[in-house]
């Protein structure tokens, strides 16, 4: 185990400047070094490294897992020409520390600072921003593509790791790659599935070997000769030469799909990555290359290496000991109470199942499991498969929860109109991470599923105010099995109300009044509600929390227009969302003919950077004291 010597220095200390390092301002300072300063390099971003995340919080495990692939990247390709990818980005670090970022390291995932993912406007060497999985294969095959069309010969490369293959996307860029016959190089990360055995001394020679342009080019000379052999003899040599592949790196699954398979490769061995990607590189006439490096998340730092879940996502910690910071005690999250509604329904029904994307622990659906593992499934990242194998159940009598983050079910849209909406499934959708989500930014923010959701007929769309109304939704979601149904609350911790030892199952597309006022109604969807009831203890005006953006509680929009002379809607959305339908509404059945004033409150039309919640919300203009401002306008 690599063993990390600490640093403690909050600047760049005398000895920094000596070290290799310090040395480094761009990829092209990797070109004077050996191979012995590579991999003293490569021991001196994991120990800076740790020692960011230390202070900022952030992706730890996935970054200490490629150092050694990002260095030796860095090191034999010329980026930004060549193309470099990294699939999702959460594994970005090192790559950010080697492209004249390391300075800013310390603002990651903060305000006005780096963002904790790959991004277009933060760097040349970012080619294509990513926060979402599986995407790498399919923008690098289109940047191979245009290059060819350019007639460049730049390379590409796209570092995928083995959970993003999980993803249909991922093979429908490598079926796509295969017969286009590009030339681009796909490293995938392999960090937890083991579809390969271990690396040993043998392996490391052939595979050498295998990547080295005379065998390359030996190989494709044979292709050439057995298709000029009879048919049986033809097949013979394919199926020998396979076999022999297969038992050289197992990579005819690959194969089959076009490309030239390389591996397994020990991910941390620099004295093996460097050989073979410098083969790959002198050698361009080749189709689309697979390196399949193995790797271990959290390499080299013991804490990370002894966790579960190997220091993925981290709060700031203790760099000797890898404590983290505890949050201070309060209300549950709102992820925690759905899991323990949800555990109850299922106690009460056996007919309930849980349902994920890969994101158990997100979700709440690993509480879930540990309650009912029988009912609980995992899927992968593969939220379409994920949407229709829900749908699959409801057929058969099944109440599935399907759990994804809002920001991420929008890549199961076809599947949820047409193979849920259409055939008006019961599938139940519990939608997390719903509204601004800070440190995560606008990749992970779920600023669009109200107004994704209530443009599609059958659809039921329900959000709680706090953690009390989010028991009785998932109540109510576990009733409902006359369409589909999606609620979709905030991430982080609810605002501390009692919770209801009875789940009470809501009346459909009915809101309720929690302050009565005059002058003002400011109608909330969703968490909002707080602040709403703050501003209207400054300004005296009904507060209504709607429950449903769909259907609308039209007899409710109507007793508030008809009692005060304005109306605010307010929503964690984007425009187009709830106060949309509010207003077509209102134009409708006439309301607005009559001076009625109506203002919308929304996430602003922009994709909102990194920042604490708090400050985000301000931007977005969604505080009460925004809402005060805006009351106190509409009476003056």
């Amino acid at each position: 185990m690599t063993t990390l010597s600490v640093k403690h220095s909050e600047t760049h200390s005398d000895t920094e400047q000596t070290s290799l390092l310090g040395k480094i301002s761009t990829p092209a300072d990797l070109k004077g070094l050996s191979d012995a300063q590579l991999i003293s390099l490569a021991s001196e971003i994991r120990d800076d490294l740790v020692n960011n995340v230390s202070k900022t919080g952030g992706h730890l495990g996935a970054s200490l897992g490629v150092v050694e692939l990002t260095v030796a990247i860095h090191a034999v390709f010329d980026t930004p020409q060549d193309r470099l990818i990294w699939d999702v980005g959460h594994q970005c670090y090192p790559h950010k520390m080697l492209t004249g970022r390391r300075d800013k390291m310390q603002t990651i995932r903060q305000g006005n600072g780096l963002s904790g993912f790959t991004k277009r406007d933060e760097s040349e060497y970012d080619p294509f921003g990513a926060a979402h999985s599986s995407t790498s294969i399919s923008s690098g095959l289109g940047m191979a593509v245009a290059r060819d069309l350019a007639n460049k010969d730049n390379d590409v490369i796209a570092v995928i790791g083995d959970g993003a293959m999980s993803a249909g996307m991922a093979y429908e860029a490598m079926n796509n790659a295969g017969a286009l016959d590009s030339r681009l190089i796909v490293v995938l990360n392999d960090n937890e599935m083991s579809i390969a055995p271990p690396v040993g001394a043998l392996s490391r020679h052939l595979n050498r070997l295998t990547s080295s342009k005379p065998y390359i080019t030996a190989r494709e000379f044979g292709k050439q000769v057995t298709n000029y052999l009879p048919g049986p003899i033809q097949r013979m040599a394919k199926r020998a030469e396979e076999a022999a592949r297969i038992r050289m790196g197992e990579g005819s699954l690959f194969e089959e799909m076009g490309f030239y398979y390389i591996g397994p490769v020990d991910g941390h061995d620099l004295n093996q990555l460097l050989p073979i990607l410098r083969n790959i590189k002198e050698n361009k006439d080749t189709g689309p290359i697979l390196i399949h490096a193995r790797t271990k998340k959290g390499k080299g730092y013991a804490p990370a290496e002894a966790a579960s879940d190997k220091m993925h996502g981290v709060s700031k910690f203790d760099v000797v000991t890898g404590t983290q910071s505890k949050p201070k005690l309060g209300a549950p999250s709102y992820t925690k109470i759905f899991a323990q509604s949800l555990i109850k329904e299922a106690d009460r029904d056996n007919k309930i199942v849980g349902i994920t994307a890969a994101m158990p622990s997100g979700t709440g659906i690993d509480i879930f499991q540990a309650a009912h593992p029988d009912k609980s499934f995992d899927v992968g990242i593969a939220e379409q498969h994920a949407v229709t194998f829900a749908a699959g159940m409801a057929t058969e009598g099944y109440r599935p929860f399907c759990a994804i983050y809002s920001t991420f079910l929008q890549r199961g849209y076809d599947q949820l109109v047409h193979d849920v909406a259409i055939q008006n499934l019961p599938v139940r959708f519990a939608m997390d991470r719903a509204g601004l989500v800070g440190a995560d930014g606008c990749t992970h923010a779920g600023a669009f599923d109200v107004a994704y959701l209530t443009c599609l007929p059958n659809m039921t769309v329900m959000a709680p105010s706090d953690e009390a109304e989010l028991v009785h939704m998932v109540h109510t979601a576990a009733l409902h099995d006359t369409g589909p149904i999606a609620f979709r609350f905030p991430r982080g911790a609810g605002t501390g109300v009692d919770l209801p030892e009875t789940p009470e199952r809501l009346e459909i597309g009915k809101g309720r009044i929690v302050r009565q006022g005059q002058g003002t109604a400011i109608l909330s969807f969703g968490a909002r509600l707080e602040e709403a009831l703050l501003a209207a203890e400054k300004t005296g005006s009904t507060v209504a929390d709607a429950r449903f953006a769909k259907p609308l509680d039209t007899a409710l929009i109507d007793k508030l227009v008809q009692e005060h002379e304005a109306l605010v809607t307010i929503e964690e959305g984007s425009k187009g969302g709830f106060g949309a339908h509010v207003l077509h509404y209102l134009a409708e059945s006439g309301a607005l003919d009559k001076g009625l004033k109506v203002r919308t409150m929304t996430l602003p039309d922009k994709f909102q950077d990194q920042d604490t919640p708090e400050k985000q919300y301000e931007e977005a203009g969604l505080t009460s004291k925004d809402i005060s401002t805006l009351i106190q306008s509409l009476n003056s």
